[in-house]
């Protein structure tokens, strides 16, 4: 039921982004002004978030969804800091002026829609999921973390190949995403982080076909990371949470 639900959130997306783009060769993710901004991001992405919304409603799973009770060791908290200095180095902000504030405001929107809308069915919908169906903690991380990166592959036809690259930075990208819900209890940050994460790269794109370096930062904040957190990985969790629930990770 949890894979139904994705397929129709990616139909909701992908197909509102085609209706409204038609015949306009606008090039995703990477919208040149207002006009663009909103049918490319904002009006599909705000519909998948309604629709995850509704979802979420309908199971009565606001607050397992909204709220974590596995929560990590502290120096997990290095992953939301890192990943909040990345976006700060890597926005455009001179592409963003060029574009004026009614532009800067709108993408901004947009992929804070994008932030919540993703971590709602994925961080939240699914890790629910697989945790309600008896996957221990690592394998709730795996697969949520996987079936949000494969998600993406949606973008196989206006991207080309370079969606390939695009998924296996979401996995990763998506696992951090994950450990930033645990450490810090709930959802929100991880949705506030993913949003400013998207709303960063996508910056990168406005400037009237400029290809600019900065990408290449969150690359490699991204690498880093990975490796810190492999190094790490046997000390992300608690020896004992105090609950039962934390006993299980």
């Amino acid at each position: 039921m949890y894979l139904l639900f994705v397929v129709v959130y990616l139909a909701i997306g992908q197909g509102l982004g085609h209706a409204l783009t038609r015949g306009s060769h606008l090039r995703h993710p990477t919208p040149p002004d207002v006009d663009a901004t909103w049918r490319m991001l904002t009006v599909p992405v705000a519909a998948t978030l309604l629709f995850t919304v509704a979802v979420i409603t309908a199971l009565r799973w606001w607050r397992p969804v909204w709220r974590d009770d596995r929560p990590v060791r502290s120096w997990v908290i290095v992953v939301p800091i890192v990943m909040v200095v990345s976006i700060v180095l890597v926005t455009d902000y001179g592409g963003l002026a060029d574009r004026g504030w009614v532009f800067t405001l709108l993408l901004l929107l947009s992929t804070m829609l994008i932030g919540f809308s993703e971590e709602l069915m994925f961080r939240g919908v699914g890790v629910v999921t697989f945790r309600g169906n008896g996957y221990r903690e690592g394998k709730v991380a795996l697969w949520s973390t996987i079936i949000f990166g494969v998600a993406h592959l949606a973008n196989l036809s206006s991207e080309g190949l370079r969606t390939l690259v695009q998924v296996v930075a979401t996995i990763i990208a998506g696992y951090f995403l994950y450990l930033i819900r645990r450490r810090t209890g709930g959802i929100l940050a991880a949705a506030l982080v993913h949003g400013g994460w998207d709303f960063s790269l996508i910056s990168n794109g406005v400037a009237g076909g400029q290809t600019r370096g900065l990408p290449i930062v969150a690359i490699v904040v991204l690498i880093v990371l990975a490796v810190v957190v492999f190094v790490g990985r046997k000390r992300i969790t608690p020896v004992s949470t105090g609950s039962a629930a934390g006993s299980r990770t």
